[in-house]
């Protein structure tokens, strides 16, 4: 796999300033140590039966972190950073870590927080920006949202970004934001490149669904799995004491079904995972639904967890578009709520059913100390990389390690649960669900 890609970052130039930070050369002096651009983690962590093969530069992760010398002055400096999309926990936590990294660690003093993601770049918007220092983002990690306000779309308008960026005289950009974001990071970056300008770009991973290829989790994720546990803990009591009792839970996951695996896992009370990345049938002798009737008559009550992005290619029957280049989804939680009302009310058979969408609750909370933990290392190695400067470049967390990737290498494609992977095994473990409800024989 580590073929397919090339993991060379771009840099504005060499860096050739002292870094001011105060830091050590030597191992083992019981000081932290730079980190040098030779220093590597690989993608894949398997081993190879063998003779190992030659792994050349461009196959190979670059860490993150502190370097000796360093790109910008760092009083020449003048830092942005916006949040994009939608929200997630820890955006908050993410701000905070970058401002005071640049402000304490380097001396940076002008850092300008950008409103409403992209929008607030376009002037026809007038949304105004936000000075920030260590005294105005303090406390915002104990609150849920971005500080800074965020919206979709306006990230195509890469000329006008740019003239707003050089009006400020921006030298970086951080950019906290799921992968379309991140596609118009890599656009303004390319355009700030064809102007021949040296403003650093760096990307911070954002997607609750935890869906970035090549990177082992993003901000974010293990607190929404927390939040989404104490919601099926309450669905898993609605259903014991009632009848025939049924909670259904809907969590996100568009394309990826990780947050309900996990929630799976971690509960251990769900009996049914639905998820974008495994088809099943509702009806038929191998049916969801009829599996759920059995279930019912074995144990009179179930859960049920849905990921968002189930079953829509049997619910979409035209795709729309929303202002971040998402596509508009169906309610599936809705939808199978009715279904199953209909089933059992046709088989004369007495339900309790009671549906949950906890989505909004669960992005709009505060990080958990988890998730706060890497927010704030992720937010400092972003700093480090603009500070050396670093450009067209994401950070992110691969075999434990935080590295330096390209942003094109992380936007190809979305990670999702494999059927054969270990993860999905254990959920069914999990829930005894079968591997497959697919009626592959009709009926």
């Amino acid at each position: 796999m580590d073929e397919n890609f090339d993991f060379t970052i771009e840099e504005l130039g060499k860096p050739t300033i002292k870094s001011p930070l105060v830091m050590s050369k030597v191992q083992g002096d019981k000081i932290a140590n730079y980190v040098t651009d030779d220093r590597f983690v690989r993608l894949s962590s398997f081993i190879l039966p063998g003779d190992q093969p030659a792994v050349k530069r461009s196959q190979i992760l670059e860490r993150a972190g502190p370097r000796e010398n360093i790109y910008f002055t760092p009083a020449h400096v003048h830092a942005g950073i916006v949040t994009c999309g939608g929200l997630c926990p820890g955006m908050n936590d993410v701000i905070r870590a970058i401002v005071r990294c640049l402000w304490y660690r380097y001396g940076v003093t002008r850092i300008t927080g950008i409103r409403y993601g992209y929008l607030g770049f376009l002037p026809e918007y007038q949304y105004g920006v936000r000075q920030l220092d260590p005294d105005t983002v303090d406390d915002i990690h104990k609150i849920g949202g971005t500080f800074l306000g965020s919206a979709r779309g306006g990230g195509r308008e890469v000329e006008q970004i740019v003239d707003t960026m050089e009006k400020l005289n921006f030298n970086m950009c951080f950019v906290i934001g799921g992968d379309g974001t991140q596609r118009g990071t890599l656009d303004i970056a390319e355009e700030i490149e064809k102007r021949n300008l040296k403003i650093a770009m760096v990307g911070i991973p954002k997607t609750v669904d935890n869906d970035f290829a090549l990177i082992d989790r993003s901000f974010g994720f293990n607190t929404a799995v927390a939040k989404a546990v104490e919601v099926v803990s309450a669905a898993h009591v609605e259903a014991v004491s009632s009848i025939n009792g049924i909670g259904l839970v809907k969590v996100m996951g568009r394309d990826s079904g990780y947050i309900a695996a996990h929630t799976a896992l971690a509960s251990h009370e769900v009996n049914f995972v639905l998820i974008p990345e495994v088809p099943f049938n509702l009806e038929g002798y191998n049916g969801f639904l009829t599996h759920l009737e059995d279930r019912l008559k074995k144990r009179r009550h179930a859960v049920i967890i849905v990921a968002e992005g189930a079953m829509q290619d049997q619910l979409l029957t035209e795709k729309k578009f929303d202002a971040g280049g998402n596509v508009k989804m169906a309610d599936v939680g809705v939808y199978l709520r009715s279904r199953i009302i209909k089933y059992f009310d046709e088989k004369k058979m007495e339900i309790n059913l009671k549906y949950i969408d906890p989505s909004y609750a669960i992005r709009s909370a505060p990080a958990n100390p988890d998730d706060s933990i890497y927010c704030e290392r992720l937010g400092n190695a972003a700093a480090h990389a603009g500070m050396a400067g670093k450009t067209k470049v994401i950070i992110g967390l691969v075999n434990n390690r935080f590295v330096h990737l390209p942003i094109k290498s992380v936007i190809t494609h979305r990670n999702k649960v494999n059927p054969e992977s270990s993860l999905w095994r254990d959920t069914l473990d999990a829930t005894h669900q079968p591997a497959m409800m697919v009626n592959r024989f009709g009926g």
